[in-house]
């Protein structure tokens, strides 16, 4: 069998198997073409939606359900990809959308032009050790270069806050609408914000809670909570003024006994004061939560049809089965104690807001808590035309938060548009010919390689890629670092000038990932794929080719 790994046997010549019949191995040069040619064909799946004017994907999974983005961790996340090396450079993607949220398309793409340039030195003979030891040291170079050329900002810098939102949504479903969403995003962030040794912006802090109907410029911030339930009983008052909220992770029901038990009613009168008795339980349960002033309450778990006659009837308003992850969001904005036992109960474990009360959203009944004393956790309510409007509006939304909350987290920005990118292939240029050895040429090809996000951004916009790369080279050579492409006229601007900024943890992030995942995929020369059970060797693995 080809590929097969074997061993000929000295006394009868008999060959011995050492892999599992069906295995398929590729070695050598074969190996590693494969696994870079997979990697290219990820980066090129995603290279079109780099930039303002990149374009969208429609998804359509084997259900029939859509997903239109322009988000390279959502497009290679639902692409469903089988090849092991293609995988390496979604997960590229994937680390750089959960680390900054933000620039996870010029991950994959740097990912890919790394691979093409190594795969022009192994043909030149370079071996992938040598490459790989120059695309590392061409990296932590790229981070000092990149650190040098940033610039400090601080929280109460708002006007810089809104443009980094502005430039994470630019080029997204929500574009139209930036502004008002920028407003938004910059608000959220700020408000949760934890001091401790540095800044932390906790993004579980931020609900976003989607409603379709109405236009994106409908969303809003709600400087508290929002829960997606409506009250459980219409007697219930629709608004309370004043909330004293109790949180309850028990139910407010008859608890079931655990054991099997049997109940031996022998006459009418035992079966009314079993029932006597039920309804004194309910009662006495819901007195307590009236007993410790609560207004609102919200239970994690079910509240039993008896009790919520009772809430009602002592004017309290109430919501069931919240999810604990609002729960615990409820406890943050409200400054309340999750209770878990009831004979508990005390005014000290209340939270407060100064208004609940129940609104009709989108034809839905929503609950709006708002008015907290120290809002640490907030909602947003994302309206759109339709549910893929929504769903896109959402995406480009979590970028901005995460890259707002970077750059609060890390006070440091750069100019966007490309700038950095042709800077660091300059200044790399000068580096890799200060190094003697084959390192010298892997370092220049990494230069190269990273001019790919300025080329792209031109393709994308519909100009000549190579023209304006000459002339963002001759913006950089006179010193001027902030010097990018502006999409819109196709001249080469002052990207600082156009306030078009982005966390400096973007792009390092990006580059370091890139970078990692090329060489991780440059130093296998050997693939070893088991297959299912042994007779099916043509399915052993999903895009690799036969031998």
């Amino acid at each position: 069998m080809a590929g097969q790994m074997q061993y000929g046997g000295q006394s009868s010549g008999q060959p011995i198997f050492i892999l599992r019949e069906g295995t398929q191995r590729t070695r050598g040069r074969d190996a590693q073409s494969n696994n870079i040619m997979a990697g290219k064909a990820v980066a090129n799946a995603v290279r079109t939606t780099l930039g303002p004017k990149g374009m969208d994907k429609m998804l359509v999974d084997s259900m029939g359900d859509v997903v239109i983005t322009n988000d390279g961790a959502t497009i290679l996340r639902e692409m469903d990809i089988e090849h092991p090396a293609a995988k390496m450079i979604v997960e590229v993607a994937k680390t750089q959308d959960d680390e900054v949220g933000d620039g996870t398309t010029t991950a994959a793409v740097l990912a890919g032009e790394l691979l093409k340039k190594a795969e022009e030195m192994i043909e030149q003979e370079i071996h992938p050790t040598i490459i790989a030891s120059g695309y590392r040291m061409a990296a932590e170079k790229a981070s000092e270069i990149l650190n040098s050329i940033a610039s400090d900002i601080t929280i109460s810098d708002r006007d810089q806050l809104l443009k980094i939102a502005e430039t994470a949504m630019t080029g997204k479903g929500a574009e139209a609408s930036k502004m008002e969403l920028a407003e938004i995003v910059v608000d959220a962030a700020t408000n949760v914000v934890e001091e401790g040794d540095g800044k932390y912006v906790d993004m579980d802090n931020i609900k976003v809670e989607k409603k379709v109907g109405g236009r994106i410029d409908d969303s809003e911030l709600i400087q508290g909570m929002l829960i997606d339930k409506e009250r459980v009983h219409s007697n219930m008052p629709k608004k309370v003024e004043g909330a004293k909220i109790a949180l309850i992770n028990e139910a407010i029901e008859l608890k079931e006994a655990e054991t099997e038990t049997e109940i031996s009613i022998t006459s009418p009168d035992q079966l009314q004061s079993f029932l006597d008795q039920e309804e004194k339980m309910i009662r006495d349960m819901v007195q307590k939560v009236i007993d410790s002033g609560a207004n609102v309450v919200f239970c994690q778990k079910g509240i039993d049809d008896m009790a919520q006659h009772f809430l009602a009837k002592a004017g309290i308003y109430a919501v069931r089965r919240v999810k604990k992850s609002d729960m615990e969001k409820l406890a943050l904005a409200t400054g309340g104690r999750l209770i878990t036992n009831l004979e508990e109960i005390s005014e000290n474990d209340l939270g407060k807001a100064e208004f609940v009360e129940e609104k009709k959203v989108g034809g839905d009944e929503m609950t709006f808590i708002t008015g907290c004393d120290n809002p640490k956790a907030v909602s947003i309510l994302l309206r759109g035309g339709t549910e893929h409007v929504v769903d896109n509006v959402e995406r480009a939304l979590h970028d901005a938060l995460r890259v707002v909350g970077v750059a609060i987290e890390d006070e440091k920005l750069v100019a966007g548009g490309g700038s950095p990118e042709v800077e660091l292939a300059f200044k790399l240029h000068d580096y890799s010919t200060s190094l003697s050895g084959r390192e010298q040429l892997s370092v220049k090809a990494f230069a190269e390689a990273i001019e790919v996000v300025p080329r792209t951004l031109a393709e994308n916009a519909g100009l000549d890629p190579i023209d304006t790369l000459m002339d963002l080279r001759a913006h950089h050579e006179k010193g001027e670092v902030n010097a990018g492409l502006d999409v819109y006229s196709g001249n080469v601007i002052n990207m600082w000038d156009k306030s078009v900024f982005e966390p400096l943890r973007v792009k390092t992030q990006a580059i370091n990932a890139a970078a990692e995942a090329a060489v991780m995929i440059l130093r296998i020369d050997d693939v070893i794929a088991s297959s299912g059970g042994g007779s099916e060797a043509s399915g052993g693995m999903g895009g690799m080719p036969q031998m």
